[in-house]
């Protein structure tokens, strides 16, 4: 598997829960990966995190493989103090 580019561009797809009453972001692009990967970790609310996916290189990650991406040792943003893996 060759290695993650964390400065390629992103995209960000969130799903739609069918019972919630809010509607959350739907999808948003980002210069690099890196930012996508802190954006969905430290600020959004971590039930969107479920139905996040993450498009890089016409490769897709899921929520699980997101956390993995931002607690990877070559992540290259610093992480916030608070954040905890999950």
């Amino acid at each position: 598997m060759a290695p993650f580019d964390y400065f390629a561009e992103a995209e960000l797809f969130f799903v739609k829960r069918k019972n919630s009453r809010r509607k959350p972001a739907e999808y948003k692009r980002f210069a690099q990966a890196s930012l996508a990967i802190r954006f969905v970790i430290e600020e959004i609310r971590p039930g969107l995190l479920v139905g996040a996916t993450l498009e890089v290189d016409g490769a897709r990650f899921d929520c699980d493989e997101i956390r993995r991406l931002y607690h990877s040792v070559d992540y290259p943003l610093p992480r916030r103090t608070s954040s905890v893996p999950a």
